[in-house]
């Protein structure tokens, strides 16, 4: 088939890569200069199974008013008369059950761990290289109270098979040696030795200029203004350098995806909800972190890539702004120098970013076919969009195509929500 793919960010790039290895002829449309260049392009860096949970869980509602409260706040709400915002919230909160967050995660978990393994094999056969890193990831709690509630995610990565290890202040030292220097900021650990980390965008980029290579056609600085639609199924993408056609269409555009579909009648319930990141040079490698470590107070991450340190996290529901104020640039420094003192350069260029991650209420993805016949969705990952990035690719490769796929897709389809 002719194959479609709305949006060049990770997600789109790794489903087109998939798409073309089912043989199928495959164009990518974005509306940026190349890949990778929105949500994907500064995140955090992880490629974490083990923490592939929704953020709708027990307890959440009570910890958010906390949140809004802190100084260096992981949280950030702005109400505004958003009817989409209101309905998302609501959403999310009827989710924040025991019996919903298991199942949830459940849809999550093993999609991500199937994820990590396909980009093992991408990267293996295709010699990618993106300042990529498999030495864990460490959840650093500062708090015994913090401590005391690994127990329960303890419990979740044994019913999954994740291998995890739960460390005292010693152990954390000896997975990340650059905390030696701070070791009256925390009381333990909960380390997840299988998880990875790299550059998100860095990978894009490359695996686009390998499929335009061989043979996927990318349409870069074309602006999707609709999907043309005749007899119940997509007809082509209207842009401003025409229309496309195709066999089968996929939308990819995270945040974007629901004003593309609202004409269908298909609500879509993913919203964006903001993300800030850091990028700064490493100072003294002995002082900087080793992998990722997930300052858990602060609900920041603090990863090493290559010869610099990513400092990604906070989530603000604040519709599409993309600004970028001062106060939350200071509080992923705080984070950062507070346990890696002396380990990165932070008077200079920070390279401050921020992007829209696309969330969907309930926390899986939304990934298969919708009511119109040729028309599919490989959306809504959240802040897992590159650990999931591969899984999700192959997944959807394989309902556009009708082959049985090789992770089960029950409860990602937008049906779900019906």
């Amino acid at each position: 088939m002719r194959v479609i793919v709305l949006g060049a960010g990770v997600v789109g790039v790794t489903s087109a890569y998939y798409l073309r290895q089912a043989g199928h002829e495959v164009v990518v449309i974005d509306r940026q200069p190349g890949p990778a260049l929105e949500t994907s392009f500064a995140n955090a860096g992880e490629v974490s199974p083990g923490y592939a949970s929704p953020w709708a869980a027990p307890g959440i509602p009570q910890k958010a008013v906390r949140w809004l409260m802190m100084k260096h706040a992981p949280l950030i709400l702005r109400p505004k008369p958003d009817a989409a915002m209101l309905r998302w919230l609501a959403m999310m909160l009827r989710n924040c059950t025991e019996v919903r967050y298991a199942l949830n995660k459940s849809r999550m978990v093993g999609l991500a761990e199937f994820s990590r393994d396909e980009l093992k094999v991408l990267r293996e056969k295709l010699g990618i290289a993106y300042d990529e890193r498999a030495q864990g990831t460490l959840q650093l709690f500062r708090t015994e109270k913090q401590l005391a509630g690994a127990a329960k995610d303890m419990a979740v990565l044994d019913d999954f098979g994740v291998e995890y290890e739960l460390l005292d202040r010693a152990g954390c030292i000896g997975a990340e040696p650059g905390l030696a220097a701070t070791s009256d900021k925390f009381v333990g650990g909960l380390r997840l030795p299988g998880d990875e980390t790299g550059d998100c965008q860095m990978f894009t980029r490359q695996l686009a200029d390998w499929l335009a290579a061989n043979g996927v056609d990318f349409r870069y600085n074309t602006n999707i203004e609709a999907l043309e639609r005749d007899a119940g199924r997509v007809s082509g993408v209207r842009t401003n350098a025409g229309l496309v056609r195709g066999d089968a269409y996929l939308v990819a555009l995270a945040s974007f995806s629901p004003a593309l579909l609202k004409p269908f009648g298909l609500g879509l319930p993913v919203y964006p909800v903001k993300g800030y990141s850091i990028t700064v040079p490493v100072a003294d490698p002995d002082r900087a972190p080793v992998s990722t470590l997930l300052d858990e107070t602060y609900k920041i991450a603090i990863t090493r890539l290559g010869s610099r340190v990513r400092v990604g996290g906070m989530a603000e529901i604040s519709g599409f702004d993309n600004s970028l104020p001062a106060r939350r640039q200071a509080t992923l420094l705080h984070s950062l120098t507070d346990l890696f003192p002396g380990g990165a350069i932070v008077d200079g260029e920070t390279n401050y970013w921020s992007g829209l991650r696309p969330m969907t209420p309930d926390g899986p993805p939304v990934i298969g076919a919708t009511p119109v016949d040729n028309l599919f969705l490989n959306t809504g990952h959240g802040t897992l969009g590159w650990t999931m990035g591969c899984g999700s690719g192959h997944l959807i490769a394989s309902l556009i195509g009708g082959t049985k796929p090789a992770v089960d897709p029950a409860g990602l389809a937008i049906d779900r929500y019906r």
